[in-house]
């Protein structure tokens, strides 16, 4: 009887399992850990699962539970979204989620790295409101607030927009340059919008500085 099986029945490995399945044999190799030397490493870090465990893990013959995912990540020194999502994140490539299905692959990062909703319906845009709904729900307070703030909303903007224009500078598509210094125009427009927000931002903490100080404002208060 397998750890699975035992008093209870066997919970099938969904998407988001398979994907671990795959990530936890992709990072093993990547380091060049046997299944025992996992383990090993697994023991060390407080959170022991036996060779024969991660062997049926990397076969999709194991659930991994949060916390032996948690541990996983940690040992391999990376994000527990690497292990949660497949390698890839082209806007042409999608991502398999349990509970939500196919997804763009982007979007999918973007989501597992708790910067944007997972899904829109059909013809909604991203609203202030749903932005700040999901901040509410999903981030820590500081967090939160820099999403809150339009220099936080701009260097996200930003950040997108570069990272188009770099995927799409690497393709090569005959009469199709356009599109590339459109994209290139608007991460420029963004980055602008960036210093311009920054600048606002200093401009915010002077005048923090000037109240608790008891300094009157120019002009006369």
């Amino acid at each position: 009887m397998t750890e699975q099986r035992k008093g209870r029945r066997a919970i099938e490995v969904g998407p988001t399992g398979k994907n671990v399945a795959e990530n936890v044999a992709r990072l093993r190799a990547r380091m060049g850990l046997t299944t025992r030397q996992l383990a090993a490493k697994l023991e060390q870090a407080g959170r022991p699962i036996p060779a024969s465990g991660i062997t049926r893990m990397e076969n999709q013959q194991r659930v991994v539970t949060a916390d032996e995912l948690t541990a996983l990540a940690a040992v391999f020194g990376v994000s527990p979204a690497a292990l949660l999502l497949p390698l890839k994140d082209s806007i042409h490539e999608v991502a398999e989620i349990t509970g939500a299905g196919a997804v763009p692959a982007d979007i999918a990062w973007a989501w597992a790295s708790n910067k944007r909703p997972l899904q829109i319906e059909p013809g909604e845009e991203r609203t202030a409101t749903a932005e700040m709904e999901y901040a509410l729900a999903s981030l820590p307070p500081n967090a939160r607030e820099a999403m809150k703030h339009p220099a936080g909303r701009a260097i996200e903007a930003a950040y997108e927009d570069v990272t188009r224009a770099i995927v799409r500078a690497r393709w090569s598509v005959e009469g199709d340059e356009g599109e590339f210094e459109e994209l290139l125009d608007q991460a420029r427009t963004s980055l602008e919008r960036t210093l311009a927000e920054l600048g606002r931002l200093a401009v915010e903490h002077e005048e923090v500085v000037r109240l608790r100080n008891g300094v009157p404002r120019q002009g006369g208060d």
